[in-house]
């Protein structure tokens, strides 16, 4: 498993040490994507919140629930992938790419060759500075377009304030956080480490 994902094995894993399983999404611009169980419960999880949230909060009913509400899960995930591409690109414009994408539960993570050499800090930086970057694109562009949508209202510009607040709180902000396994993890270690 772990040689699978470059030494980098994916996270969380199950009692007893065992990993969930994993699933080949395929290869987008040379990133392999690949999805463990838990992801999938996860947008189950987030489908049915989001639906009971349209239902109470919005009033909606029947298909608008349900559509809105798995529309509104792919774009989740279409927006961790922004935040991915954002990683993607810095990584490749340091000259030490990214091999793929792992999601989980609600998120992804970056995976890395497993043949990499020990690198400088400050290449490090800038690979984890990219995903918040895209997020941080994302999120202005997200926000211009619910208020322009605002005066309309409806179930599209509730998806538009989601998925402004998803990019601007989970992945910019959240992002930047230093909780173990976010990017401001890994900024703050490679920032204290370029200081010594």
């Amino acid at each position: 498993m772990s040689k699978q994902f470059g030494g980098n094995p994916p996270t969380p894993q199950l009692p007893g040490g065992k990993y969930n399983r994993v699933y080949v999404l395929g290869t987008v611009l040379g990133l392999r994507v690949t999805a463990e169980t838990s992801a999938f419960v996860g947008a189950i999880v987030l489908w049915a919140v989001l639906a009971v949230v349209g239902r109470s909060l919005l009033g909606l009913t029947g298909p608008d629930v349900v559509v809105g509400g798995a529309l509104t899960v792919l774009l989740h995930y279409g927006s961790e992938f922004v935040h991915q591409m954002g990683h993607a690109l810095a990584a490749a414009n340091t000259g030490y790419p990214m091999s793929g994408m792992h999601f989980w539960l609600l998120l992804a993570r970056s995976v890395y060759p497993a043949g990499e050499p020990k690198l400088p800090a400050a290449i490090h930086l800038r690979r984890a500075k990219g995903g918040p970057i895209a997020s941080a694109i994302a999120s202005g562009v997200l926000g211009v377009l619910a208020l322009l949508m605002a005066p309309v209202g409806g179930m599209v510009w509730a998806i538009l304030v989601f998925l402004f607040l998803d990019n601007l709180l989970v992945f910019t902000i959240g992002s930047l956080l230093p909780l173990g396994f976010t990017d401001g993890s890994t900024i703050l270690k490679y920032r204290q480490q370029k200081q010594k």
